[in-house]
């Protein structure tokens, strides 16, 4: 069942126009990841999906609601984590969140039990009496998440969740998405970490200059490039000076020199082994690791958007 549509969504700012009919669903209950580079529309998207920017057109229904007319609406149901830290640092991570509950109206014992629950369940018990400034950064997003969603919202906004934080942190909280995803939330996450996405999410979209080029499961965006299949063979020793006659020995094959001791055997169809190793044998070469080589989401996102994927991997990624 569909809980969000976004249909021919528009957003000019000047002559520039930053979302150019964009459309799009979210199911109840997925994980739907938002990807794109510096500049691409994502969170011109999200401001208008959360009420922050007013579209210049298209249409928004969240839960059944017309977002754009019925935003105060919207906003009691849906959790917005920003990309950046929003708490206050001189209160208590306690206190910061029985402030954010009050803020959706909760009453004082309710708030303060919820409270309690969400710094036990984010592993910030201890924590939860201290200043919000003294937390380490993956505390302060762990605590800024826990804040998101103290009202219980259905839908949960997520810009660059793990930007900036330490390994431990980010896989923390990537079980932690995980998690609500079990608890039944919808979550609409942008991030700049292509792995981080092809773990987590069900469905992404790709956005390229304000426009959707892509809306896929993992699973079927990964199928879409597997045309072709691919061998890593660590070897004893170069085979660079005989290449060309290795090629010419295997049928629909082509041989790519990655080092000294390493090269990828690649083909359009499913690659047998053991005519490449006794070839490769009867030349004194021997193998001592063959590995198949699947493609990644990196991998599907270049060949779709055609855009390198270090413009996401190096820069913080916004608009």
């Amino acid at each position: 069942m569909e809980i969000v549509n976004v249909t021919n969504l528009k957003k000019v700012y000047g002559e520039t126009q930053a979302v150019n009919e964009v459309s799009f669903s979210i199911k109840k209950g997925e994980v739907f990841g938002f990807l794109g580079p510096n500049g691409a529309g994502k969170t011109s998207t999200i401001n208008m999906m959360i009420g922050l920017s007013k579209p210049t057109n298209g249409h928004i229904v969240i839960d059944g609601i017309d977002a754009i007319k019925h935003i105060k609406k919207v906003q009691k149901i849906i959790g917005i984590i920003p990309d950046e830290n929003n708490l206050y640092d001189e209160m208590d991570g306690f206190d910061n969140l029985c402030f954010c509950a009050s803020l959706y109206g909760m009453r004082k014992a309710e708030r303060e039990k919820r409270a309690m629950e969400l710094l036990e369940q984010f592993d910030l018990t201890k924590a939860g009496k201290r200043p919000f400034k003294t937390y380490s950064k993956g505390m302060k997003r762990k605590l800024t998440i826990a804040a998101g969603i103290i009202h219980n919202p259905k839908i949960l906004f997520l810009d660059e969740p793990t930007t900036g934080i330490d390994i431990e942190s980010a896989r923390q909280i990537r079980e932690l998405i995980l998690d609500l995803k079990k608890q039944d939330k919808t979550i609409f996450i942008t991030t700049h970490y292509i792995e981080e996405a092809e773990r987590i999410c069900d469905r992404i979209a790709f956005i390229v200059n304000g426009k959707i080029v892509k809306v896929d499961t993992v699973t079927e965006l990964m199928e879409s490039v597997e045309q072709e299949h691919k061998i890593r063979l660590q070897l004893d020793s170069s085979i660079k000076e005989m290449k060309q006659e290795v090629e010419n020995n295997l049928v629909n094959c082509r041989i790519d020199i990655l080092d000294e001791n390493s090269c990828l055997i690649i083909s359009k169809e499913r690659i047998a082994l053991s005519p490449i190793l006794q070839l490769l044998d009867s030349k004194g070469i021997s193998v001592y690791e063959a590995k198949e080589i699947k493609p990644s989401l990196e991998d599907v996102f270049v060949k779709i958007t055609g855009i390198d994927a270090s413009k996401l991997k190096n820069e913080k990624v916004g608009n």
